[in-house]
């Protein structure tokens, strides 16, 4: 808890990128300009010599920082998880209550983003708004495979395992905690694309949330 908390840098597998942009403010820039132009054009649609146009610099000096968009994406969605595990450390921590602490993890997975003041240069809103569109294109690969061996998606899986452990404290005789868990937080980015662009089929909309239905869905699995 205390090394979670004691420095609000999030870190991200060192592998991901050539040079860390939390480094520099050229490297912010990247970041932070990244993710209004994946949200504004689409991952496809993005290039480095965009991104470089928008922020004035050379596209050169992006692959200075990483060597293809497709590690970027990693990076971003990186980041995003160990801000939610961050969220999901801080936040349950002195919950006593077990059925209380869940519910309150699953809300902390899949509820609505709002801005988090502590990172200035990321705009959290919008970061969401592309792991809820994008995500899957990061590990969707011929080479996921490897690049899970190198460790590029240890901290979503943390994620997911550190919700699994609390389901488990919920009912340590659930044999499906790890599949619930993925399925919690894989299924509430779908529910709030469906939410966004396919209403007709389902069920969440401005009164019903997917935390709301996630929760209820917990609920039932675990009989609680």
């Amino acid at each position: 808890m205390k090394n979670l908390l004691s420095n609000l840098k999030i870190a991200v597998p060192e592998k991901i990128y050539v040079k860390d942009p939390e480094s520099s403010t050229l490297g912010k820039r990247i970041i932070e300009q990244s993710i209004v132009l994946i949200n504004d054009i689409g991952f496809d649609a993005f290039t480095f010599k965009k991104l470089g146009s928008l922020i004035g610099s050379n596209e050169s000096s992006i692959y200075r920082y990483f060597e293809s968009k497709h590690k970027l994406l990693l990076y971003l969605s990186s980041w995003y998880w160990a801000w939610i595990e961050y969220q999901l450390v801080f936040e349950t921590h002195s919950i006593s209550d077990k059925k209380e602490k869940l519910i309150k993890a699953i809300e902390i997975v899949s509820r609505t983003t709002i801005e988090d003041s502590n990172f200035t240069h990321i705009n959290e809103v919008l970061l969401n708004q592309i792991i809820i569109n994008e995500n899957s294109k990061s590990f969707l690969t011929k080479e996921v495979d490897q690049e899970n061996k190198d460790g590029y998606f240890v901290i979503y899986k943390r994620v997911v395992q550190r919700l699994s452990s609390i389901i488990n404290e919920t009912r340590p005789d659930y044999t499906y905690a790890l599949s619930l868990a993925s399925t919690i937080i894989e299924g509430s980015l779908h529910q709030h694309f469906l939410k966004d662009h396919f209403t007709s089929i389902t069920d969440c909309n401005e009164d019903i949330s997917p935390s709301d239905f996630y929760i209820n869905l917990t609920q039932n699995a675990l009989k609680f």
